[in-house]
């Protein structure tokens, strides 16, 4: 098997596994959704600025749409899953090691989401921001947190490499009709729109900064600030994004 391959046969396992776990348990279901929704909302509040810039906007609506969203991304699981033995045959070599950049990111981060729902269901105290921060702690693994990022951003470098091929979004538009009549219309629907996100801001780097930075420093933040000084600060930036 294709080492690609292999890494994205491997991550879908994993997230397979999970998420079977999951619908057996409603309450850890219905956990996990809320855990999503709140990040999800941070994300929307952490890069409020970019998501409005005509530059960035379509980068980080697919960043919050792919990989920082409560989106159920059960149909492109599948298909991964389906076509991990011949996606190599499938697609360009790039577009194949994109993929299990993709495949990485989603499996941590899923595997963090879950860790982070059973230990939502065990603190039911307070609001909603206290309570995320709590469990943040009470998990812990700073290393985890910090791959997490990594793997966001080297999926962001795969999708910014894409963007200099010479021919590839031709290619891709070429791939539609057979990539649906495989089945695999949601793993090209994701290609596409990373392409293109990335492809709009012609150069990635300064995003990626952007990203990192930000992210880095809510790290910090939520393992090492005062925790009234922290949920104070998590508050004050959902405020700007919450409807008036």
């Amino acid at each position: 098997m294709d080492p690609a391959a292999a890494r994205i046969r491997e991550a879908m396992q994993a997230v397979s596994l999970l998420r079977q776990s999951r619908l057996a348990n409603p309450g850890l279901h219905a956990a996990c959704l809320e855990v999503k929704r709140f990040q999800a909302l941070r994300f929307t509040a952490t890069y409020a600025d970019l998501l409005d810039s005509h530059r960035y906007q379509r980068a980080a609506h697919f960043f919050l749409n792919e990989l920082y969203g409560d989106k159920d991304y059960a149909q492109r699981d599948q298909q991964f899953s389906r076509i991990a033995n011949t996606i190599a045959r499938l697609f360009p070599k790039a577009v194949v090691e994109t993929a299990a950049a993709l495949a990485e990111v989603h499996a941590l981060t899923e595997a963090l989401d879950d860790r982070m729902a059973r230990q939502w269901l065990l603190d039911r105290a307070g609001g909603q921001t206290a309570r995320y921060l709590r469990c943040w702690r009470a998990i812990g693994d700073m290393a985890a947190r910090r791959r997490q990022l990594q793997v966001v951003l080297h999926l962001g470098q795969e999708l910014d490499q894409l963007t200099h091929r010479r021919g590839l979004r031709s290619l891709l538009k070429m791939m539609r009709t057979p990539a649906a009549a495989a089945g695999l219309s949601a793993l090209q629907d994701f290609l596409e729109a990373g392409f293109e996100s990335f492809a709009q801001m012609q150069g990635a780097t300064e995003f990626l900064k952007m990203v990192e930075t930000r992210e880095s420093a809510l790290i910090d933040s939520l393992f090492n600030d005062d925790a009234v000084a922290c949920e104070t600060f998590l508050l004050q930036l959902l405020a700007r994004t919450a409807p008036h």
